[in-house]
C-alpha cells in the first residue's frame, strides 16, 4: 500500500523575504516622490496666500494712501493699524496653518517707507529648507530665502 504524499500549504521563508524586499524597494522609490508632491502643494498654498495678501494690501493702499506693516510671530499678529484685519495665515484653518503671513517695508539701499513699497512674506510652520520664506513686493519682485539653487521651486 502506497502512502499519499503530504501536501504542504503556505509560503516558504525565502518567498516571504523576496516579497518583503520587493515591497521595500517600491516604498523606497515612492515615498520621496510622495513627499516632494506634498511639498509642492504646500508651497502652492503659500504662494496663493501671499498673492491674496498682496491684493488686500493694494486695496488698503488705494483707500488710505499707504500700505499696512504687520508681523506674525507664532500666530500672534501685531498690525500697525488695529482696525484693519488682514489674513495672517495660509489656508482655511487658522489654528493649524502651513504658513504665517507678515508684511514689512521693502529692503532698499536708501530705505523705503510703507507709502513707497511693501513686501509680504510667508514663513513656513513646517521645515522647508529648500525654499523657506516666500516673499513678494508691491513692485512685483518675487523671492525666497531657502537654499534652493533652482529658484523655480520658489516661484514656478
Amino acid at each position: 500500500m502506497k502512502k499519499k504524499p503530504l501536501i504542504q500549504r503556505g509560503f516558504t521563508l525565502i518567498e516571504l523575504l523576496i516579497v518583503i524586499a520587493i515591497i521595500g524597494t517600491l516604498a523606497a522609490i515612492a515615498y520621496p516622490s510622495y513627499k516632494d508632491s506634498v511639498m509642492k502643494g504646500r508651497r502652492a498654498e503659500g504662494r496663493t496666500a501671499l498673492l491674496e495678501l498682496m491684493q488686500q494690501q493694494e486695496r488698503y493702499m488705494t483707500q488710505r494712501g499707504t500700505y499696512l506693516v504687520f508681523s506674525n510671530t507664532n500666530g500672534v499678529t501685531v498690525p500697525a493699524d488695529a482696525v484693519t484685519t488682514f489674513k495672517t495665515t495660509s489656508g482655511d484653518n487658522s489654528t493649524a496653518p502651513l504658513y504665517r503671513l507678515s508684511a514689512d517695508t521693502c529692503p532698499t539701499p536708501t530705505g523705503s517707507t510703507e507709502r513707497d513699497c511693501i513686501r509680504v512674506n510667508a514663513t513656513p510652520v513646517m521645515s522647508d529648507p529648500a525654499v523657506n520664506v516666500l516673499s513678494v513686493t508691491s513692485t512685483g519682485i518675487k523671492s525666497c530665502s531657502g537654499s534652493a539653487t533652482n529658484k523655480k521651486l520658489c516661484w514656478p
